[in-house]
């Protein structure tokens, strides 16, 4: 079965390609499930590179109609990617249960530190700041409304060589995944990105190995993602290496994330 519970549009003003060009490539490549996730608005701050909050009815009406009328084709669901904010929690409830989403994919790109400050992990200082964004993504778990978590070793594409604080960082997020039950995701798209140069040696941003080997012997659900901003990407050959390289690890992906 192939599925992909990453995607986005050219709502998110950094993707290209509407929802039914997604659809339409979904089809084509013989997907069973397509789950929509574009970047969050917030309903009160902009934070760039993302929908506009008055869109967010549009998308998820968008979504509906298209679900009822390429019913007999594909599974479609209604997501939405987005960081978890300790003051949002009525915002999550209300995606969840009155915008009634299939699923938040958290995408931690930014993060709230314990000083209160918001900060952007793909721009650390030093590693020593992978615990504080470990803490909230393990934070954001313990509430429930996350069903995945979208690229959790995005902070390794900083370049700095890999490190106890790293080490530290995974446990925590690994810890609290298994905890749980949260899905993992192994992020197609920083393969995508290529194979750069690091203290440590060359590798690709993300996933980062050291991460996954960590993940491996667990019973934590690990999905692949396609994170595609194009609808060439929704099923392209990253895809099948991310499944060939967790499963030389000795993780079994899984392709469907539960009753949803």
């Amino acid at each position: 079965m192939k599925t992909n519970y990453h995607t986005h549009t050219k709502r998110c003003l950094h993707a290209q390609g509407s929802e039914k060009d997604y659809i339409n490539s979904a089809i084509q490549s013989g997907l069973s499930i397509l789950g929509f996730s574009d970047h969050a608005p917030f309903p009160d701050r902009d934070f760039g590179l993302r929908m506009p909050y008055f869109e967010l009815d549009d998308y998820t009406r968008s979504i509906d109609s298209l679900t009822k009328k390429y019913s007999a084709d594909i599974i479609l669901l209604k997501g939405l990617e987005i960081e978890y904010l300790p003051e949002y929690h009525s915002y999550y409830e209300f995606l969840l249960y009155e915008q009634k989403l299939d699923y938040l994919l958290l995408g931690e790109h930014f993060y709230q530190n314990p000083a209160g400050n918001l900060l952007n992990i793909t721009q650390a200082q030093n590693t020593e700041t992978y615990i504080d964004y470990a803490n909230s993504v393990a934070a954001a778990m313990n509430t429930g409304y996350f069903k995945m978590v979208a690229h959790p070793d995005i902070f390794a594409m900083n370049r700095f060589k890999w490190d106890k604080n790293c080490e530290i960082a995974v446990d925590i997020i690994v810890e609290a995944a298994e905890r749980t039950n949260t899905i993992l995701e192994f992020n197609a798209n920083g393969l995508r990105r290529g194979i750069h140069e690091y203290p440590d040696g060359n590798r690709p941003m993300y996933p980062h190995e050291a991460f996954w080997k960590k993940v491996s012997g667990t019973h934590i659900q690990v999905i692949i993602g396609s994170d595609c901003h194009n609808p060439t990407q929704v099923w392209d050959n990253y895809l099948p290496t991310s499944y060939d390289i967790v499963k030389s690890m000795g993780i079994s992906p899984i392709e469907t994330i539960g009753n949803v």
